[in-house]
């Protein structure tokens, strides 16, 4: 187990070093020299580096083997693009023994952090599976050879990612999922930082094309291309994620000003990644449940063919 026993709990500092490390605001160094502050009453700085670092085996929720899904990795053309970008698509089993006339499947795109598709955004790909939705996590590191195996090496590559052309692998993967014809034509988005500013982005370059959207912890749209919003926009924050949930109101302030339906939370006692189980300093148990109920029912509402 990689999580600060009780007695030993991790400073709320540390979390936040490993934030601003991650999104690139500190290096390497930086981050293990900022820890040796909190190295005191047996804390040392290698347990606290290894328990802020994901453990995905500890949050994987389903299986990849889990027989209620059916999962493939799909190549997807990108010509505005990096030419193309790869993404692992899951859907319940039963979507495959379906009638003709059945009802199609309404698509969720998930976005991963900014490091990559990881195995934590795999893994929410296939909870959404297990929602009856059909659910394609793009990887963003494609055109470099995908991720790594490893979140250091593939923040790395991130970085060396021309980000215009990266949104429009995004793109490109939406508006595939919607056409497939097996989807019933609406898609959803979510994500988590990176994931989740790129999924209020999307809701402004995709205007109708996109139905609903669920950015966890994400920056929100530019304010010029708020008017162009047609999706239902479902917003969450950590209330200790100062940084953003110090921008809610403007964020807030601008959807209102549009008319953009909206549903905006900030969730009490949780930092800057509260939804990802395989990070066990950060998450959140309470607030990651809650977050993850009303995402469903958020894109039940917003994607289901009515009747």
């Amino acid at each position: 187990m990689n999580h600060i026993s009780q007695t030993k709990k991790m400073p709320t500092e540390a979390v936040d070093l490993y934030s601003q490390f991650i999104h690139g605001e500190i290096d390497r160094r930086a981050f293990l020299e900022g820890l040796q502050r909190f190295a005191i009453g047996g804390l040392t700085v290698s347990a606290m580096v290894a328990a802020l670092m994901p453990n995905y085996a500890l949050g994987q929720q389903v299986s990849k083997t889990d027989e209620r899904i059916k999962a493939s990795y799909e190549t997807v053309p990108s010509p505005d693009g990096n030419g193309y970008i790869r993404g692992y698509l899951v859907r319940p089993f039963s979507a495959d023994t379906r009638t003709a006339t059945a009802t199609k499947l309404p698509g969720v795109i998930v976005i991963h952090e900014n490091r990559g598709l990881n195995p934590h955004t795999e893994d929410v790909a296939r909870r959404f599976a297990l929602e009856n939705f059909m659910a394609f996590a793009p990887d963003a590191l494609s055109s470099v050879g995908g991720y790594p195996g490893d979140d250091f090496k593939g923040g790395e590559l991130f970085g060396k990612i021309d980000a215009t052309k990266r949104t429009n692998d995004f793109v490109a993967a939406a508006r595939w999922l919607a056409a497939r014809p097996d989807c019933n034509g609406k898609i959803a988005s979510t994500g988590f930082c990176f994931g989740g500013g790129l999924s209020n982005t999307l809701a402004g370059m995709l205007g109708p094309e996109l139905a609903a959207a669920a950015p966890f912890y994400g920056g929100a749209t530019k304010p010029e291309d708020v008017p162009k919003i047609k999706a239902a926009i479902l917003i969450h924050h950590g209330a200790l994620d100062k940084a953003l949930s110090g921008a809610y109101p403007a964020q807030e302030a601008e959807l209102k000003k549009n008319k953009v339906r909206y549903e905006g939370h900030l969730y009490p006692n949780s930092v800057h990644g509260f939804f990802n189980d395989a990070t066990p300093e950060r998450y959140n148990k309470a607030a990651a449940e809650q977050a993850w109920t009303r995402t469903i029912q958020w894109f039940n509402q917003y994607t289901r063919e009515t009747a």
